[in-house]
């Protein structure tokens, strides 16, 4: 049961970068799981986790391509 919260404990910042969302998730977990033992590779990851930016929702940003121009209104 230790070694499960050991565990849990180590890849906290792995773990919260799941949750958050983050668009660096796997740089986050690689830098946790190679660096995570030396105790500020793991502070760093956990500050990556907590610090970066989420995913935007899907369908919620539409951008226009660039010259993109509307036809007018009430256009036949």
């Amino acid at each position: 049961m230790a070694g499960l919260i050991g565990v849990g404990l180590y890849f906290l910042p792995s773990l919260v970068a799941v949750a958050r969302h983050t668009h660096n998730t796997t740089g986050i977990f690689l830098l946790n799981l190679l660096l995570g033992w030396t105790g500020i590779g793991w502070f760093i990851a956990l500050i990556l986790a907590l610090c970066s930016s989420p995913y935007p929702p899907y369908g919620h940003y539409y951008y226009y391509p660039p010259n993109y121009c509307p036809p007018p209104r009430h256009w036949y």
